[in-house]
């Protein structure tokens, strides 16, 4: 089977229609119900092994169809807990859940019990809690036992402190995680706090698991309308696998109960809990659950996605693409060119020559039926025309010829490989002239941003987005890969606190690619400019902080493939309008295995951040990261630079210098005063005690940032109370504790913080 290609001028018409091609047949796939069985309920597809009805679903899949019969509505066979979305796909299900709700003087609490082959998604929910004044957890087990999963903490005393942008900060909202394999819930509230001074605005609290995407907080989410206009119930997203066997080899070994059908399906493990999940084989569509449910894609009838430019014939899987008769090349690739001919040059010379002889002399003898004069003018002018036509052909063949040839430099076919291969619909693919019009054909005004790959401009497209553009500079083929490196691994990253790649443009020597614009420039820029640095509170720096760490812990544990961004540092985190953070660059980006190392010939990074491990081992890992965040994190409490000038006018580093303080116990002589006199000696104690874990030098002996992300979430919280009452220790820290689940590879604890108040 060939490598699938297509040339650059159909591109950007193209890409459109095969996504949409791609998505159709992918939804087609989800609508595959057992023969004789219902294929929907309302607007829900139910495919198989889900199942309406006797004999139509796999054992413990089935679903009832109820409501009215102008609205009718899929459940969960074993509840009432509502289906609104199935994917065959994701092996995801969207399902309603009951949110918990305290409004001042009467509260109700959510029980969810799933106990089926679901399991809630610790990557797509969050936990989240809304209201002011208000603590609640989320857990496995009963009251009684207090076995907590998670817990959030949102205070706010008065109106005009509560957040007015769409994160849960803590301010009137908060948002957390919840683990793995988490199918049975309870939702509490710790009614110790008193909901007195606030209930005039804040007259109620939530507390639900929710689809990430779907919550957004703004001051009107604090009324009782809130949960009316929902009724009360929140979407959350559930991972279904088979979960018996446990594996797809434990599945294989036993042919009988083995659910991938017929002999065109691929077995993946499941990523949340025991079990497998059935996928159709490249080359193939269908359903893999029903029996010779997947079937042969006849690539040669999609040409805009499977691209032939010669004789196309489809094969069990794939397909074959020949040049055509006359010619010689590779028809995947526009590259097919006529066998040459048996005439030396010189002979095909003369041929031509005489052939333009011959035109001339008839134009001549035309002539003679006219004046001299216009006789001689129209020749002038048929020449003229003529050889214009010629030239502008020949111009146009030769742009077009260099457009694909860079394209093909700049590893567009790789790329448009990598977006069939993982069904990405997301990136655009622009025009060099729409990213000239966008940039005033690349002004240096428009320049915001210069780093080691390359300019950043600020674009405003023909819709009116506003955009940054990164060109790179002129590189060798080594750092081509990497810019296409980073394209792969942003098209597979969707995470709030991470910049998003709108698309590329590749067809030109210097390639580029188009981000969203984030208005506030780097954490860099901000905190090492005197003007700039004075907005940022404490709260804020704690807020980035967790945020920037949030990011990374999605990167490391949240997709499919372990992701490393190597190359943390201030410069590639940016602000937005609400000071929010965005990470940035994956130039140096690795995607791996779970759970393995990633060895690199030469390591990347910049001085003051880089990891001591890697650049002796040469093995770049998660906790390669966490080193470099452990970095920026001094630079957020310390005011400096990762490389500063100290009194003397001597270059330091910023992580050797901290250690050295620590060590001596002089934490305070370089810590920012500022800082300081807001937050007090112990709150930075306690930031510096996590930056001096994340420094250490054996890379086993660092946190994972989902460590760093809890340690900050408590101490941002612990931030937000009253500072008197912290000072007197009537809010204190009393205990930590543990639900310990038994997985495969041992155990893992869950933490959650408990806080009681003194009064």
């Amino acid at each position: 089977m060939v490598a699938k290609r297509v040339p650059l001028f159909q591109i950007a018409a193209t890409l459109l229609l095969a996504s949409a091609v791609a998505a159709a047949a992918l939804n087609g796939t989800a609508t595959m119900s057992k023969p004789g069985c219902p294929d929907k309920c309302g607007d829900v597809d139910v495919p198989y092994p889900f199942g309406i009805g006797t004999n139509c679903s796999m054992q413990g899949y089935d679903i009832t169809c109820g409501g009215t019969a102008d609205h009718p509505r899929a459940f969960i066979s074993t509840g009432n807990i509502e289906i609104v979305r199935i994917s065959l796909v994701d092996h995801e299900l969207t399902v309603r859940i009951y949110m918990a709700k305290w409004c001042y003087d009467r509260a109700f609490h959510a029980n969810t019990s799933v106990d089926l082959p679901y399991l809630f998604s610790a990557t797509r929910n969050k936990f989240t809690v809304v209201g002011c004044a208000t603590l609640a957890y989320i857990g496995g087990q009963n009251d009684d036992t207090h076995s907590y999963a998670s817990g959030c903490i949102s205070i706010c005393h008065e109106e005009s402190s509560v957040s007015e942008g769409p994160n849960c900060d803590g301010l009137g909202c908060c948002q957390t995680s919840i683990p793995t394999e988490f199918n049975v819930f309870n939702t509490y509230f710790d009614f110790n706090f008193d909901k007195t001074n606030v209930r005039s605005f804040s007259p109620c609290s939530y507390a639900f698991l929710a689809d990430q995407d779907w919550f957004q907080f703004d001051k009107s989410k604090l009324s009782e309308d809130f949960g009316k206009n929902n009724n009360d119930q929140s979407p959350a997203v559930m991972d279904w696998a088979i979960r018996s066997p446990s594996s797809c080899p434990d599945a294989q070994a036993q042919p009988e109960t083995y659910a991938c059908r017929g002999g065109n399906t691929t077995c993946l493990n499941s990523t949340n809990g025991d079990g497998y999940r059935c996928m159709c084989s490249d080359g193939f569509t269908g359903n893999p659950y029903l029996v010779d449910g997947c079937q042969d894609i006849d690539e040669c009838q999609l040409p805009q996605l499977y691209p032939c430019y010669g004789v196309c014939t489809n094969t069990p899987g794939g397909y074959n693409c020949t040049c055509p008769p006359g010619t010689l090349g590779n028809a995947s690739e526009y590259n097919c060119t006529e066998i040459p001919s048996k005439f030396p040059a010189p002979a095909r010379l003369v041929v031509g020559f005489s052939a333009l002889f011959v035109a001339v002399a008839l134009m001549l003898i035309l002539a003679t039926h006219m004046t001299v004069r216009a006789g001689c003018s129209a020749i002038i002018v048929a020449l003229g025309a003529l050889i214009s036509c010629v030239t502008i052909a020949i111009q146009k063949s030769k742009h077009k010829r260099e457009r694909e040839m860079f394209f093909r430099k700049n590893g567009g076919f790789k790329l448009y490989e990598e977006i069939l291969s993982k069904r990405v619909d997301t990136i655009q693919v622009f025009t060099e002239e729409e990213l000239q019009r966008a940039t005033d054909n690349f002004d240096d005004k428009r320049i915001i941003g210069c780093g080691g790959y390359g300019l950043v401009y600020r674009g405003i497209l023909d819709d009116h987005r506003i955009v940054a553009i990164k060109k790179s500079k002129k590189v060798d083929e080594r750092q081509k890969d990497e810019f296409i490196n980073e394209i792969i691994v942003l098209s597979q990253v969707n995470h709030r606190h991470i910049v998003r790649l709108l698309g590329c443009c590749l067809e030109l020597d210097v390639p580029m690619l188009v981000y969203e614009y984030i208005s506030n420039g780097s954490l860099f820029d901000v905190l090492h400019h005197d003007r700039s640095a004075s907005r940022l509170s404490l709260q804020a720096r704690l807020t980035i902080a967790e945020q920037t760490a949030e990011a990374l812990a999605y990167l490391h544990s949240g997709t499919s493939r372990s992701i490393t961004h190597g190359d943390v540092k201030s410069h590639n985190i940016l602000l937005g309008t609400d000071l929010s953070a965005k990470v940035s660059d994956f130039g140096a980006s690795h995607l791996v295995p779970v759970d393995e190392d990633e060895f690199i010939m030469f390591v990347q990074g910049t001085l003051g951040y880089l990891d001591p491990e890697c650049m002796q081992t040469h093995r770049l890992t998660d906790r390669s990261d966490v080193y470099s965040f452990g970095v920026v994190l001094l630079e957020l409490i310390t005011g400096k630079k990762a490389i500063y000038t100290d009194a003397a006018g001597e270059k330091r580093s910023l992580a050797t210098s901290f250690l050295a303080k620590v060590k001596e116990q002089r934490l305070k002589d370089i810590l920012d005063d500022k800082m300081v006199e807001e937050g007090g000696e112990q709150l930075l104690g306690e930031v510096a005690a996590i930056a001096k874990e994340c420094l250490s030098v054996k890379g086993e002996e660092r946190p994972s940032m989902k460590e760093v992300v809890e340690g900050l979430h408590s101490l941002r919280r612990l931030r937000l109370l009253p500072r008197e009452e912290y000072d007197r220790g009537e809010i204190e820290m009393v205990q930590v504790e543990e639900t310990t689940r038994e997985t495969e590879t041992g155990s893992s604890a869950y933490h959650a913080l408990h806080m009681n108040t003194g009064r």
